[in-house]
């Protein structure tokens, strides 16, 4: 799954094209890539089509994982364009209890007062971490920048904004330690959890969620998806 569906052009250039299927009136894209049945998919932007397509595609083709690739707006300022985040944890970063010092973050359906958690967020399981490590040792990206870009893990945080704010970038990494920011992932992750299917969310650094944001995202949108795709390819390529 991606949002757009130019973040997918990469996987479904490799995929064996079975043909469209259809659930709840949306399009997916089913075939094989490496020997794996795969379902492919654009969601559009924003948690709620996230969500709504992530539940129509466990519910309807019954996934054994739900990956999403994309790209995303780099807060970790080690991190530079291109580089590449697997979401060892990934979050909702506006979702919580809002007081007179600003939001409080807490798990996304809780309410400390009401049905309190002690969970922040969501995590893949460690076999499907596995997998990814072993392939992403091997994987070289693609050049961006005159530089080779490299596979970092780390926690993803999701929101309804597209950031373009270099104090809100500082607060998302200082507060809660997030590498990247983007639209979708945490959606997808607790729909998955509710109805234990494994996921994980892969990200490509495509701006640095600062002023510069917008012109960034879509002057590498295309070039750094590629190498977010390279990894989900590799891992379906895998013996």
């Amino acid at each position: 799954m991606s949002a757009l569906a130019g973040e997918l052009a990469l996987l479904r250039a490799a995929m064996t094209d079975g043909g469209e299927a259809r659930a709840g009136g949306h399009r997916f894209r089913v075939g094989t890539i490496g020997g794996s049945d795969v379902v492919t998919t654009s969601v559009g932007v924003g948690k709620v089509n996230a969500a709504m397509v992530a539940t129509l595609a466990i519910d309807h083709f019954a996934p054994r994982e739900v990956l999403f690739t994309g790209v995303a707006g780099g807060v970790d300022p080690v991190l530079g364009i291109g580089d590449v985040v697997v979401a060892e944890h990934v979050l909702h970063h506006d979702a919580g209890v809002l007081g007179p010092n600003g939001l409080e973050v807490y798990q996304s359906g809780h309410v400390p007062f009401f049905n309190p958690s002690d969970d922040l967020g969501y995590r893949p399981s460690p076999d499907l971490l596995d997998r990814v490590r072993s392939v992403a040792a091997d994987l070289q990206l693609s050049s961006v920048l005159g530089r080779v870009p490299s596979i970092v893990f780390g926690t993803v945080a999701t929101g309804d904004q597209f950031i373009e704010s270099e104090e809100e970038r500082r607060c998302l990494h200082e507060s809660l330690g997030a590498h990247v920011v983007e639209m979708e992932g945490a959606a997808v992750a607790q729909v998955a959890c509710h109805f234990g299917v494994d996921h994980l969310v892969i990200r490509a650094v495509s701006d640095r969620a600062g002023v510069d944001s917008a012109i960034d995202f879509a002057r590498f949108l295309d070039e750094v998806a590629a190498n977010s795709s390279s990894v989900v390819l590799g891992m379906l390529e895998a013996p």
